[in-house]
């Protein structure tokens, strides 16, 4: 008797335990769902930042409900990844779900900076459980050209989210900017559904660490040019959080920006970046090399990031912020391009991962470094950000005339 055909979604495990049916567009609608929430972390919450700035009095250090979670993702990621190996990732998936839900929707009551700052640093563990377990489900349950397309879906839609959850932050945030807090309460039906329609995936047998890989990571990582990369990604970051942390505020202050339009303006930054990242970016490189490809990339955030003191009108801001994301969407994905290109195929998704955590940290260094300089200074934040962004440009260019 033939076997039938394997479908796009076909997975590795088959329906065993607890008598669940296996429904794997069922199993892909649920940790696309977990995945969208990462990006809530810090989406719902910039657009009504100024309001909880000014309510909680916290002009210097406001930046660090943004940054701290950043800094909580990256450090429990890898924990929280080991552990998922070895209780099973559905163990952690629907506990950080819960967690994720029941932490963040604390942010709209806590009466000081300090508790709204601890709830925003155990958000930030959630986020990097839900990571975790997430990649981890899909790299045990789909394998080859599937898990290839699945990747792909996964990009689509964390550009999709990154435009609606500023907005619907900025839209629920209008009426109070607790609401806004409450939208993590979404986590709670998607970990109700893991609980209901997902199987954990088989495990591969243990293996023993395989101290030549190590050593060989150690070597990369003493490749200057890999640091070199590193670093980039650290500081582009720091300078992307300076328009999702400051603009909000400055537009505050500046045009009245109400949570709605300090929303809209985030989600036009999002926008620009799906766009070029999607269908421009790898072009681009193609034709100029990457190097040349980050360093306009660059000049774009640089420009923007100058012209935002100068911008009095809400159309004006909306293009900035557009042209903004364009140039951080020829930035990132080029930039993590030629950090696989540095590394063996063996060793290439740790340092990408170890990418990852690297900018993580330099958004949560970022508000600690430009704080004082918002509450001295005000507006001289993006000039600052600017000057990083076109020293980063010029360092590429003679990367490339080097090359």
């Amino acid at each position: 008797m033939n076997k039938p055909p394997r479908s796009l979604f076909h997975t590795r495990h088959q329906s065993q335990v607890s008598g669940k049916k296996n429904r794997p567009k069922f199993t892909i609608a649920v940790l696309l769902a977990a995945g969208c929430l990462s990006s809530m972390t810090g989406g719902v919450v910039a657009p009504v930042l100024p309001e909880v700035v000014e309510q909680l009095q916290i002009e210097r250090w406001g930046g660090l409900l943004m940054g701290l979670p950043r800094l909580t993702v990256a450090l429990s990621s890898p924990l929280l990844g080991l552990l998922a190996d070895r209780m099973g990732k559905l163990r952690v998936l629907v506990p950080s779900l819960l967690a994720f839900a029941l932490f963040g929707m604390a942010g709209a009551i806590m009466p000081n900076f300090g508790s709204m700052l601890f709830t925003r640093a155990l958000v930030g563990v959630a986020n990097g459980g839900i990571s975790a377990a997430s990649i981890g489900f899909v790299a045990r349950s789909y394998e080859g050209e599937t898990r290839s397309r699945l990747m792909g879906y996964v990009a689509s839609v964390l550009a999709i989210a990154g435009i609606v959850f500023p907005l619907l932050g900025g839209w629920v945030g209008s009426f109070r900017w607790e609401y806004s807090f409450c939208l993590y309460g979404l986590a709670i039906p998607v970990a109700l559904a893991a609980i209901w329609g997902l199987q954990e995936p088989r495990t591969a047998t243990a293996t023993t660490v395989d101290l030549q890989q190590a050593q060989s990571l150690r070597r990369s990582l003493q490749d200057l040019r890999v640091l070199s990369l590193l670093l980039t990604l650290a500081a582009s970051s720091g300078v992307f959080y300076t328009v999702v942390v400051y603009a909000p505020l400055y537009f505050k202050e500046a045009i009245d920006a109400d949570s709605m339009l300090n929303g809209t303006i985030l989600a036009a930054r999002a926008l620009g970046a799906a766009i070029i990242s999607a269908i421009g970016a790898s072009r681009l490189a193609k034709q100029l090399g990457s190097a040349t490809t980050i360093a306009i990339g660059f000049v774009f955030m640089s420009v923007t990031l100058g012209t935002i003191p100068y911008l009095n009108v809400a159309q004006l801001a909306l293009i900035a912020a557009f042209g903004f994301g364009i140039g951080f969407g020829l930035v990132m994905p080029n930039l993590y391009d030629l950090l696989a290109e540095l590394c063996p195929p063996e060793r290439r998704s740790t340092l990408l991962a170890l990418g990852t955590g690297i900018s993580s940290l330099g958004q949560f260094f970022s508000p600690i470094v430009l704080g004082p300089v918002w509450e001295l200074a005000g507006e001289a934040v993006f000039s600052i950000a600017a000057g990083v962004a076109i020293a980063l440009a010029v360092l590429q260019f003679r990367s490339f005339l080097k090359a």
